[in-house]
């Protein structure tokens, strides 16, 4: 297996310590003992209610978000220290004490439903208590879990809907009373147990579970042996299946550093060991697993947050993902390929490869979940029975070999799994419901839009921009989820005002949510291969950045043309622009790299960018210009390559 001859092996503590830099999650305790098999049981049983209401019912939203809710509060407070220096990973008194206070607080709406739901905002004393409670125990628990960042933000909006009446200009309002706002917030489906959370609560759980069956039964390492027998012998062949991997691994994973971590610490090793730089090497696989997210049919939290959102059944938003996703990883493809050419880097020798044959006849039958799930999505199920059947199908299809199948430890563990990979996400929905919470209760959404259009002077391309940075901003300090809520709540619908497609505003900032994780000078996903890689974190975010060119301008294309995204267009105008698309790739990605037959001067690279961006814009006149520059791009190629 080629796996085992990389060079500089990445041990299994090192990848651990590059996690707990740059991923929030990973700072978790080591447990042993009795504690741990509690923690155990908590998260197995947290699994077991999200299946069993997914199968024979959910729970009315208060109910159901709750109960979800206290399950991670009580995992949190359980695993994640109040500092992460100088903790050990032992549990003392105060620890369970304060655990078992979260649960009481998360609970309490549930203990108290009947009576809350009658009440009709003529709530008691304690409810308002319990409310203030329960805003500060979920604010402390996203401190843990996910950073203090996306903490200040919320805090922030609180004081804002408290301190309204002191603003100038059109942030003013007339502030609201702690009781109101605390009220809003917990006892209602508006703020913490809203939209965000009530997804996150029904089937992003159960896609987040069929990740760790999908890990349990092998189905990761059939991506990487699968990417190893396509391109792995061909020049540059680790990065190239890096790209394949990463496309795959996207297809049911949404983490950017976690997928980097996973997938980097085998091939980074081996596209140094072919001579690729340090810093292209960890970009590679940074901006591959970073498109994750962006891969349909089951991409990052954020895509089913913005279904709800939108109104839109979730197979529509996967669908318009289609195109600009395949143009995603098809850039990244063509520059690692011009790369290697310009470096003369050869490919693995095939006898250190798996076989494509071999590796679909023995471990073919795990892609089974992943049919299923696009099978049942494409009948019009919900995504919540999709994901049901995609676990029940995950578990039958493992059991056809005695390699693949899961013992009923197995299945617990990969429950559990779950559970703690479900974390970062659910508290992460709760707490960006504060913030929409906030814009719900002081109608700062409309204002914000406003405020936004007004500073862009109308203009649809300086109000793209501003929302960008916006994005890009928030990306260094939330969650992807996070960030897309936020930027749906304010963002978005500046750019509706301006007439952009519902869709195509969404999908606007949702790129660049993503896209955040490897652009610098907070560059999470890039940091995290750069630690793998031992390379310049800043040069490796900027190479990054360059390789992933295509999710910096393809938002601006859908939005000025939504055909891309499946709008208002026929089969045959989308079958020409995605090749007219691939085509201008190729013509950016070359520009990107500086090579194509031979290396380029400045004036060739400018040729070639400004032909392939024309063609990624669908449209008759751009193409034709488009393809204009190219063709005479690479006639001069071919003829100074002849000289």
């Amino acid at each position: 297996m080629v796996v085992e001859r990389a060079e500089e092996p990445i041990s299994k503590e090192a990848l651990e310590e590059i996690l707990r830099k740059v991923d929030k999650e990973a700072t978790a305790r080591k447990l042993s003992g009795w504690p741990r098999w509690i923690v155990y049981i908590i998260g197995v049983g947290w699994s077991v209610f999200q299946v069993w209401t997914a199968a024979f019912g959910l729970l009315p939203a208060q109910l159901q978000r709750s109960i979800a809710l206290s399950f991670a509060l009580a995992l949190v407070f359980l695993l994640f220290p109040a500092r992460v220096s100088g903790s050990s990973g032992r549990l003392r008194w105060h620890h369970w004490l304060l655990a078992a206070g979260a649960v009481y607080v998360g609970l309490y709406l549930a203990m108290n439903y009947m009576r809350i739901m009658e009440a009709g905002g003529d709530y008691s004393t304690m409810d308002y208590i319990m409310a203030g409670c329960g805003i500060v125990v979920v604010l402390e628990a996203t401190r843990r879990a996910v950073g203090l960042p996306i903490v200040v933000l919320a805090s922030a909006f609180l004081l804002y809907a408290y301190l309204g009446r002191y603003l100038p200009g059109f942030l003013s309002h007339r502030g609201f009373s702690l009781e109101r706002i605390a009220s809003h917030m917990y006892l209602t489906t508006e703020g913490i147990l809203g939209i965000p959370m009530g997804v996150m609560a029904s089937f992003i759980y159960l896609f987040i579970l069929f990740g760790s069956f999908r890990e349990k039964t092998g189905l990761g390492q059939l991506f990487m042996d699968i990417g190893n027998a396509v391109a792995g012998w061909a020049s540059g062949g680790p990065a190239k299946m890096a790209v394949i991997t990463s496309a795959l691994e996207g297809m049911v994973s949404g983490s950017s550093v976690a997928n980097t971590v996973e997938s980097g610490s085998l091939t980074i090793p081996m596209m140094k060991r072919l001579g690729y730089r340090p810093e292209f090497a960890a970009a590679v696989e940074a901006s591959s697993s970073t498109g994750g997210q962006i891969m349909p049919p089951i991409m990052g939290a954020a895509a089913f947050i913005m279904a709800e959102f939108l109104n839109m059944p979730y197979l529509d938003i996967a669908k318009a993902a289609a195109i600009p996703a395949c143009l995603y990883f098809f850039g990244v493809f063509i520059e690692v390929h011009l790369e290697a050419k310009r470096c003369k880097l050869r490919g693995l020798n095939r006898d250190e490869l798996p076989k494509f044959a071999t590796v679909m006849r023995e471990r073919g039958h795990l892609f089974v979940p992943l049919f299923a799930i696009i099978g049942f999505l494409g009948a019009g199920f919900t995504p919540l029975y999709a994901a049901l059947m995609g676990l029940v199908t995950c578990v039958a299809a493992g059991a056809v070999r005695k390699a693949t199948r899961m013992s009923l430890r197995e299945i617990l563990d990969a429950f559990e799994l779950g559970a703690r990979n479900a974390l970062g996400v659910t508290l992460a929905c709760a707490c960006a419901g504060i913030i929409i919470g906030v814009v719900t209760l002081t109608g700062l959404g409309l204002k914000m839009g406003n405020g936004l259009v007004d500073l862009a002077g109308g203009n649809l391309l300086l109000t793209l921009i501003f929302t960008m940075i916006t994005s890009l901003v928030l990306g260094m300090g939330a969650p992807t989820t996070a960030n897309y809520i936020i930027t749906a709540t304010i963002a978005a619908p500046a750019l509706i005002m301006l007439k952009v497609h519902p869709l195509a505003a969404h999908m606007f900032v949702f790129y660049f949510g993503i896209v955040a994780d490897i652009t610098p000078p907070v560059a999470l996903a890039a940091y995290a291969g750069s630690g793998i890689a031992r390379s310049d974190p800043l040069a490796t975010g900027i190479i990054a950045t360059k390789l992933a060119i295509g999710a910096f301008l393809v938002p601006y294309i859908f939005v000025f043309n939504p055909a891309m995204l499946w709008v208002d267009t026929t089969a045959v105008a989308l079958i020409q622009t995605l090749i007219t698309s691939c085509c201008g790739m190729i013509g950016v990605g070359a520009s990107m790299i500086g090579y194509f037959f031979r290396p380029m001067n400045w004036l060739e690279r400018i040729v070639f960018f400004v032909g392939g961006l024309m063609l990624i814009d669908p449209g008759t006149i751009t193409d034709v210009l488009g393809l204009g520059l190219l063709a005479l791009g690479v006639g001069w190629q071919l003829y100074k390559k002849r000289q």
